[in-house]
């Protein structure tokens, strides 16, 4: 039996953080916090998962900001 006790994003997808980010902050709140075109010009879950599983220091960001309101 694995447990990653330390690590707030184990057994979490990148569409679930998305999708939580979205609901929570609405696609204007996410651009205002993390400046990246994808959450600006006509967002998607889609195109935003697939810019940011090409692109590790937005998909860094993105977990950052997740872990930051789950803690509050």
């Amino acid at each position: 039996m694995s447990s990653h006790p330390n690590n707030p994003l184990h057994g979490v997808t990148l569409e679930a953080i998305l999708v939580e980010l979205v609901a929570r902050l609405g696609w204007d709140g996410l651009a205002q916090r993390i400046d990246i075109r994808c959450f600006k010009s006509e967002p998607s879950i889609k195109s935003s998962l697939t810019f940011l599983r090409k692109t590790p220091w937005a998909r860094e960001k993105v977990e950052a900001l997740y872990i930051q309101l789950k803690k509050s």
